[in-house]
């Protein structure tokens, strides 16, 4: 079985409270629940991990690959936006990963428009609310699946 890593950055713990205009009534526990439930079904054991502390991404990123996770998806919240260090994280580690969004984030604020971490990430999923998690999956499974 694939092991894939989830990695959920700043307030994505208050999905469900936090403007579900944009964000949606669902929570991440919601969200991650029925997404290892659909990974299982694809063959994959899905980890999940949230922090609001950058570093704190940072090195689950590192404790993932050491301990030969084969994909991850991340969804960093504003750190998409300003972080060079997890892009650094993710580039370094060599692992695939697909960077996810539950809101379409080019249709918000411009600030929005710019990812600073796509540059380690090999897809881009964003606007489909929850199922971004789960098309993020699917996209990251292949790629997994035709290295």
């Amino acid at each position: 079985m694939l092991r894939i890593g989830i990695l959920n950055g700043p307030n994505l713990d208050r999905l469900g409270l936090r403007e579900p205009g944009i964000y949606g009534s669902a929570t991440l526990q919601s969200i991650m629940t029925n997404l290892k439930a659909y990974g299982q079904q694809k063959g994959a054991d899905v980890t999940d991990f949230q922090s609001a502390h950058e570093g704190a991404l940072i090195d689950k990123i590192h404790d993932w690959t050491d301990a030969g996770y084969d994909g991850l998806l991340i969804n960093a919240g504003a750190y998409s936006h300003t972080s060079i260090g997890i892009q650094d994280g993710l580039r370094a580690s060599g692992l695939p990963a697909i960077e996810v969004h539950l809101s379409h984030v080019h249709g918000r604020e411009a600030f929005r428009h710019h990812s600073a971490i796509s540059a380690g990430c090999r897809g881009f999923v964003s606007g489909f609310g929850a199922m971004s998690y789960q098309l993020g999956l699917d996209g990251l499974l292949s790629i997994i699946k035709a290295s």
